[in-house]
């Protein structure tokens, strides 16, 4: 859906982002509304999945404070396919957009598109997911401590599996730095668990592609359950593949038996906490996300000093706190 007041603005956007069945990209352009300041750009955002509602939310948040900058903001699905996003980001340099921000569908494949842009002088900023790819140039990242919040979800797993212990699975995301980083701090805080007990140790029998996806984690865990039958967790790395773990578990007849933790703390994973079918998820911020990223913009666009990276810490989200979450209470 675009949305604009002008037809030469939209004719534009549809010649050189194409609008057709064919490429299969959507758009959203969020034109500013009477008494906002005058427009002075545009930004492309290029979001790795809008199937996954935490990168809805960091686009609606994105877009609010741009126009109250006087920015509007298109924003594609790149699908979480990085040459999708690649032609995406040479479509914003083909606008000559004032700035491209992005979840990078893949941390190092994605480098040759940024840096055409570093080539054109358009400032690349990532939002949630870093880029590593070598000889690019980011303006700035805004993220959260992936890390740390994967040591929350080791500590989650201690916590619900007790003192028995036993074989887990991890749905991980190697694609995105974020994912190897959660799965890094899940996997230390466990080694040294399993170092100071000499019964009940965790033990992961099987790191598999959650996709991040809710169908590719239902999948994924459906092939693990049959190689697997005496799993007692899972920690997948967010809450689409979360939530497939949990409906190939509830098939299997295997709730009671197996504990999923998470990782986002969207609504519809909050919701499943409060249901009792995820355990915990450390829980990330995606509004501040936004926010964030366009106060870096600006501070760019100023020539100002700023936070090149910044890395905001999670949270550990439990039944307990489900239960007098406001936001769930309200039904919003």
């Amino acid at each position: 859906m675009i949305k604009t007041t002008s037809f030469s603005v939209l004719f534009l956007v549809c010649a050189l982002l194409g609008c057709s069945t064919e490429n299969n990209t959507n758009i959203e352009i969020n034109a500013p509304g009477e008494g906002t300041p005058v427009l002075k750009g545009t930004i492309g955002y290029s979001a790795m999945s809008l199937k996954n509602p935490f990168f809805v939310v960091i686009s609606g948040s994105l877009a609010a404070a741009a126009k109250e900058n006087g920015y509007e903001v298109i924003t594609t699905d790149a699908d979480s396919d990085v040459n999708r996003q690649a032609n995406q980001i040479e479509n914003f340099i083909s606008l000559g957009v004032a700035a491209i921000v992005l979840n990078p569908t893949d941390r190092l494949a994605i480098g040759p598109a940024i840096k055409k842009a570093n080539e054109a002088g358009i400032p690349v900023f990532t939002c949630d997911l870093q880029c590593v790819a070598k000889d690019v140039e980011i303006a700035g990242h805004i993220g959260t401590d992936n890390y740390q919040g994967g040591e929350l979800a080791g500590q989650a797993m201690i916590e619900v599996l007790g003192e028995e212990g036993g074989d887990i699975l991890v749905l991980d995301f190697k694609q995105a730095n974020s994912c190897v980083l959660r799965v890094a701090g899940f996997k230390k805080v466990l080694e040294t668990y399993n170092q100071s007990v000499e019964s009940g140790k965790i033990t992961i029998v099987s790191e598999i592609n959650g996709g991040g996806d809710e169908d590719i984690g239902y999948k994924a865990t459906v092939d693990s359950l049959q190689a697997h039958t005496n799993l007692r967790g899972i920690f997948a790395i967010n809450d689409p593949s979360a939530l497939g773990a949990w409906q190939a578990i509830d098939e299997a007849d295997k709730t009671g038996v197996i504990s999923i933790i998470g990782f986002d703390g969207a609504l519809a994973g909050k919701q499943a906490i409060r249901a009792g079918k995820i355990y915990a998820d450390p829980i990330q911020f995606p509004k501040k996300m936004g926010v964030e990223i366009m106060k870096k913009f600006l501070a760019y666009q100023s020539g100002s000093e700023y936070k090149k990276i910044e890395l905001i810490p999670t949270s550990l989200y439990r039944q307990a706190d489900a239960l007098e979450d406001a936001e769930l209470q309200s039904g919003e």
